[in-house]
Order: structure tokens, then C-alpha cells, then sequence
């Protein structure tokens, strides 16, 4: 006796033949399945999950970290005394693996949507396992060294947060096409009710959002205060060597209003500009003092000083990727740039009637200033013919010394401080690190007539956001990027961004009640087919060339009789 299996016509599939061939090597079609996901895989489901959202903040941070990456490579080359770029690898292993992980995701919600058993190839899950760990490590480490970086991320959210959430809630409302397909394929109630109550959670949230995104930018554009007032870190870095003369008469032809720069004090008594302890990163010490490298530059007399070079570094390291942009005279003029003193500096901001900010750092107790290092420096500003009101006093020590014998330097303070206890102290401005205030506090200051200056600001992003808080003037490394900044990138009225707000949700609402509507009538006439019938009907209309006819098994029950 025979039995006749009835005539089953498979259609060629190759999109689904490649996720799920890329997704678990299941590449043939009799390999493919319908059934439910195992435990197991949801667990790594959940793995892949959870290392695509932690890759996505980690990410983020380093891509709103731009501003700070000359300070991430400065506080490496403290900590390795070798001077690299160490941005490149991180921000190139996390595209990678920013980019692969998220490849796996959209693989993972193909699967779902067409109903295919999610079963991940052991490769990919050594790759996300790695991903992971990654990571993590990575978390770790900067929260070890750089732990003050990770207060970019709320506040890059004042600038990105209405935009993010509009990209979100669109990721979301798409993903309503799946969710509503599930519900309607699934045959049991209390899932159907578990997945549209977390999803509407999360749609519900999403919509709420709003209420807790607070941004200075949304504003009265007639309430916005002036431009902040740019003071160039360090002269202008990026376009030639830091704390060189060249660097600051780069920055005035700019027009900035100011100038900041980091002074240390010779054996000799001549305070000059150098931000590391050392001459090795900034200097050719190395080829005229090989036997002092490793000295505090502070152990040099101002004659020693002189011999070096303090621009052909810079040509060098391209420490900004910027030195493609100079022309050759340029170039020629860096490579010729020696240590500059402070009174060289504050002689150049007396004829552009610029203001000057400095950091003195102390030198070492042996030295021979040890104690007489504000006198020295009081002595390099008087030398210099400065008007005293053009330079921003820094140092706590001797302050009340400091103001008898020169009474019209403006007291700066970079310790954070109450306004009250400013105003009591004599200090009229305050210089600090732009995560050291809120927006509230700026306020504060503001009204307390204290001058702000935030630094290092970098971004256009950063400075549209302190702008709308009503930053006096900040400190930058890139004077000519933020001095093309006309205006806040963005500015909206509360009322523009509230309409913005409800209308997105109302919008997504829509096209969410749409979508289920939808499945709903697309499944419904779909009830009386299998799983195969229904994967059948979701691909292209099948022509003769594309069709596989499997043979007719013959199944022997038994012999014939």
C-alpha cells in the first residue's frame, strides 16, 4: 500500500535565506523553524540587548566628549610620558563594535517580525560577549581616570534632548509593526496582554518624556543675554603650538577678548608659559639638554630656556590633525617659535588691550622662588606696562598682600565659591571647568555682577548652550570655530516646543493605533493557513523559474498486497 503526501511548492526566499544565515548559519531552508525560542536564546537575546544599549551611551559619550579629547590625551600623556592621540582607537573599536552590535539587533526584530526562531550562532555570541566586556572595561576606566567627563552627557542632553526623544519616539512608533504582528500571531491571552501593556509603558513614557527635558535653549529669543566673550586657552592650539607667541597673535587676529596661558617660574625668577611639569612634550630639551629631560621645567634658568625650540613639536605630533590646513609660511614661523615669557605676553595683550588670565603654578620647595614666586610674578606684570585692570589675578595665596600692592588686578578665583563669599572676599570673577555649574548658579553669579568664564569650550554646541544660560565669556582651545558661531544653533520659543512636543506624540499615537489596525486585518485573513502558507504570502509574487517542486514521497506502510 502507498501513501501519497500531498504536492508541496516552496518559494525561493533569498532575503530570508540571509538573515537568518548570517544571524545562526542557517543558511538551508529545512533548517529554519517556527517553533518558539528556547530559554537559552532569549537569554542571549537579553545579553545582545543589554550590550546594544550600553554601547549606544557609551557611544554617545564619546561623541559629545569632542570637546575634551586635547584633555583626554593630556592626562594620558601624564599619567605614560608618551604623547598620543588616544582618542583614535576608542572612537574606532566603538564604531566597529557599535556598528556590529547593531547589525545583530535589526537582524534579531527580521526574526521576529517574520516569525523565525531566534537561534544565534555561537560566533556572534563571542562577538557580543567580547562587545560586552569591552565595554565595560572601558566604563570602568574612565570612570577611574576621567570621572568628571561623565557630566558631558547631561549636559550635552540640554542641547540633543528634544531631538533625541523625536528620534526615539520614531524608533518606537516603528517598532509597533512587530509588536502588533506578535499580538496578533499569538494564540495566548496573557501574552498578548504582557507585551501591549510593556509596550504602551514604554509609548506612554516616551510621550512623558518631555516634562523633564529642561534645555536654556528653550527660551524668549528676547530674553537671550549677549555673546559670551571668547578667551583663547592657551593662545589658539590647535593652529599653532601652545603658550608660544605665535599661538596668541593667532588668537588676537581673531579677535578674541581675551587670553589664558599656564606660567611656571625659572631658577632665575622669570615666570613663563608651559603647561606640563616637564619641556619633553613641547620643547626639543631631548636634543639640547638630553641629560635634563626629565627635570621640571621650573629647574631651568631663563637663559636655558631660550635655547629650546617650542614649535617644531608641533609640526610634528599634529596634536589637532590641523597642520594640513597651514600654509608654508606658517609653518615656517611655528618652527621657529621659543618659550615665551609672561611679560612677553602680557607686553603683546597691552597693545591689543586684551585682558590676560593665568595660572601660576608654584615651583617645588627646593627652589630658589619657592617663596618669593608672587613677588616675582607682581614684579613680570609691572615690567610689562600692563594696565593692571586688564589682568585676571588667579592665586589665593597673598591675596590680600597682592591687592594692597596692585589694587586694580582683577581678583579671580578657580575654586568654586558661593557669590556671597566672593563679594566678601574682594573676588570679582571666578574661572572654572564648565561641569562646575548649573544653570542656576550662573544665574546667581550673573546677578552678583561676577564675571563667569567656563572652560574648555570647544563645541559650537556647548557654547550655544552656556550662551542661552547666560555665560559671561568662556575659555577655548578653538577661538576660530566658536567665533563663527553667529547665533545659538538652536532657540525655541516654550510654547513652539510644546506644540513641537504634543504634536510628535499625537502623530505617533496615530500611526501606532494604524499599525495594530492594521496586523489585525492582514493576520485575520490569514487564520485558516499555517505558518509556511503565511510566510509564503509575505514574498514576492512566485514565477515558474523561482519555484522548487519537491518530489513526492512515497511512504511504504507495509508490502503490497
Amino acid at each position: 500500500m502507498v501513501k501519497h503526501q500531498p504536492l508541496q511548492v516552496y518559494e525561493r526566499q533569498l532575503c530570508l535565506s540571509c538573515i537568518t544565515g548570517i544571524y545562526g548559519c542557517r543558511w538551508k531552508r529545512y533548517q529554519r523553524s517556527h517553533d518558539d525560542t528556547t530559554k537559552w536564546e532569549l537569554l542571549w537575546s537579553l545579553i545582545l540587548l543589554l550590550t546594544f544599549c550600553l554601547l549606544l551611551v557609551w557611544f554617545y559619550f564619546w561623541w559629545e566628549a569632542h570637546n575634551d579629547y586635547s584633555e583626554f590625551n593630556w592626562f594620558l600623556y601624564n599619567r605614560s610620558g608618551e604623547w598620543s592621540d588616544g582618542t583614535v582607537p576608542i572612537l574606532a573599536t566603538t564604531a566597529a563594535g557599535f556598528t556590529y552590535i547593531a547589525f545583530l539587533i535589526v537582524l534579531a526584530l527580521c526574526h521576529v517580525a517574520l516569525g523565525q526562531q531566534l537561534n544565534l550562532h555561537w560566533l556572534h555570541k563571542i562577538g557580543v560577549t567580547v562587545a560586552l566586556l569591552t565595554t565595560i572595561i572601558g566604563v570602568i576606566s574612565v570612570n577611574q581616570t576621567w570621572a568628571q567627563e561623565w557630566d558631558v552627557i547631561p549636559i550635552s542632553l540640554q542641547a540633543t534632548g528634544p531631538f533625541l526623544h523625536i528620534g526615539a519616539l520614531a524608533a518606537v512608533t516603528a517598532l509597533s509593526w512587530i509588536v502588533a504582528g506578535q499580538v496578533t500571531r499569538a494564540e495566548k491571552m496573557m501574552f498578548q496582554v504582557v507585551v501591549v501593556l510593556l509596550y504602551v509603558s514604554v509609548l506612554l513614557a516616551l510621550y512623558m518624556v518631555p516634562l523633564h527635558i529642561t534645555s536654556p535653549c528653550i527660551m524668549d529669543p528676547a530674553t537671550l543675554k549677549p555673546r559670551p566673550n571668547v578667551i583663547g586657552h592657551q593662545g589658539a592650539p590647535m593652529l599653532a603650538p601652545e603658550n608660544t607667541l605665535w599661538s596668541f597673535q593667532r588668537a588676537l587676529q581673531m579677535n578674541v577678548t581675551g587670553l589664558e596661558a599656564d606660567v611656571a617660574i625659572s631658577m632665575d625668577g622669570v615666570p613663563f608659559l608651559m603647561r606640563d611639569l616637564t619641556l619633553r612634550r613641547t620643547t626639543d630639551v631631548e636634543k639640547v639638554f638630553p641629560d635634563r629631560q626629565m627635570d621640571e621645567a621650573s629647574l631651568f634658568n631663563w637663559t636655558d630656556l631660550q635655547q629650546l625650540n617650542a614649535g617644531r613639536w608641533f609640526l610634528k605630533d599634529d596634536p589637532f590633525w590641523t597642520v594640513h590646513t597651514l600654509y608654508q609660511h606658517e609653518k615656517e614661523r611655528i618652527a621657529n617659535q621659543t618659550v615665551c615669557s609672561l611679560e612677553q605676553l602680557l607686553k603683546l595683550a597691552s597693545y591689543h588691550n586684551s585682558t590676560v588670565v593665568f595660572r601660576l603654578r608654584r615651583p617645588p620647595p627646593k627652589h630658589p622662588c619657592y617663596d618669593s614666586w608672587i613677588n616675582d610674578t607682581l614684579q613680570a606684570v609691572r615690567q610689562s606696562g600692563v594696565p593692571q585692570s586688564l589682568v585676571m589675578w588667579t592665586p589665593d595665596e597673598n591675596r590680600t598682600q597682592v591687592r594692597q600692592l596692585a589694587p586694580d588686578l582683577i581678583q579671580t578665583s578657580v575654586v568654586k565659591r558661593s557669590h556671597q563669599i566672593l563679594q566678601q572676599s574682594g573676588i570679582s570673577s571666578l574661572l572654572l571647568r564648565y561641569n562646575q555649574v548649573s544653570r542656576e548658579e550662573i544665574g546667581n553669579f550673573s546677578e552678583a555682577h561676577i564675571n563667569l568664564t567656563l572652560y574648555t569650550i570647544n563645541e559650537p554646541w556647548l557654547y550655544s548652550v552656556l550662551w542661552c544660560s547666560g555665560v559671561s565669556s568662556v575659555s577655548s582651545e578653538a577661538p576660530h570655530v566658536l567665533l563663527k558661531v553667529p547665533y545659538p544653533i538652536w532657540l525655541m520659543r516654550p510654547n513652539e516646543y510644546c506644540l513641537a512636543w504634543v504634536s510628535a506624540d499625537l502623530i505617533s499615537f496615530a500611526v501606532v493605533i494604524g499599525i495594530f489596525i492594521f496586523q489585525k486585518y492582514r493576520m485575520s485573513g490569514m487564520r485558516s493557513y499555517n505558518p509556511e502558507q503565511i510566510m509564503l504570502n509575505a514574498a514576492v509574487r512566485r514565477s515558474s523559474g523561482d519555484i522548487n517542486v519537491m518530489k513526492e514521497k512515497l511512504i511504504f506502510s507495509g508490502h503490497p498486497q
